[in-house]
């Protein structure tokens, strides 16, 4: 199907989809990413392709197999694509596909006997949200869990900082804090805090067993109630005179720290 309008009833729906107003899809933008999803078995909807990338050998590939798995295909010009796209510079082609499986039930299936969870708490820039959970999976983690008010790691940003991950890794969202803590202790999951203030580093707690690492807003940090509910607190000892570390850094250096243990 050739679109040649921007007023057309399927370009109202991806730019909806993309501004988070239809929540059982997601938006997809980029041929890597596109890839991602269809290797990663999600259920594709829609593909908008430009007229463009059709021509482009190196994509035909992908294309043809995102366009046998998709109930609807459309081709559009390049100006029409910039009408719906989330980036300033088009890229190509955006698919609508069905939410992955976010919630609890799919997080408890995949635990196993010394579970890793990462916890993202009021985590509210959408590229640290991607971010985090690209590295949680590259660490080798069980999953992740995001609180209310955390950004949505479904959204365009944090699909495009998690490159893939988010479509494969166990995510269950919008958890209240004390549910979460609740959960964790009834599995005999440990809870750790990251705060610039505690006096255990990081490299002194043993990461071996089931534990849930809990990251905090930058801005304001963990609330003293939120900090006396874990069972610990861990910080990164730093020098000069930065007073903390990008929250998505701060993850990668924690969690590897846990895989290094874990691996030995």
């Amino acid at each position: 199907m050739q679109i040649t309008s921007r007023d057309n009833s399927l370009l109202r729906q991806v730019r909806a989809v993309r501004d988070g107003k239809i929540e059982e899809l997601i938006f997809i933008e980029g041929l890597r990413l596109c890839e991602e999803a269809y290797r990663s078995d999600l259920a594709i909807e829609t593909v908008v392709v430009s007229e463009e990338l059709l021509r482009k050998e190196r994509a035909a590939a992908v294309i043809s197999e995102l366009s046998r798995v998709s109930k609807r295909v459309a081709t559009v010009s390049e100006k029409l694509l910039e009408s719906v796209s989330f980036t300033k510079t088009p890229q190509g082609i955006i698919v609508l596909a069905q939410r992955p499986a976010d919630s609890e039930e799919r997080l408890a299936g995949s635990l196993n006997n010394s579970p890793l969870l990462v916890v993202l708490h009021q985590i509210n820039n959408p590229v640290n949200v991607g971010a985090i959970v690209r590295t949680a999976e590259a660490a080798g983690a069980t999953g992740v869990i995001t609180t209310r008010n955390t950004s949505d790691p479904f959204s365009p940003k944090s699909l495009r900082g998690a490159m893939g991950s988010a479509f494969r890794i166990p995510i269950w969202s919008g958890v209240d804090y004390g549910e979460m803590i609740e959960w964790c202790r009834q599995r005999k999951i440990i809870t750790v805090c990251a705060d610039v203030e505690a006096s255990t580093s990081y490299t002194e707690l043993d990461w071996t067993g089931p534990g849930a690492l809990i990251l905090g807003p930058e801005s304001t940090g963990f609330t003293d109630d939120e900090l006396a509910r874990a069972d610990q607190r861990v910080s990164i000892p730093m020098k000069g005179i930065a007073e903390s570390l990008n929250v998505s850094v701060a993850a990668g250096i924690l969690l590897f720290e846990a895989a290094r243990q874990r691996a030995s």
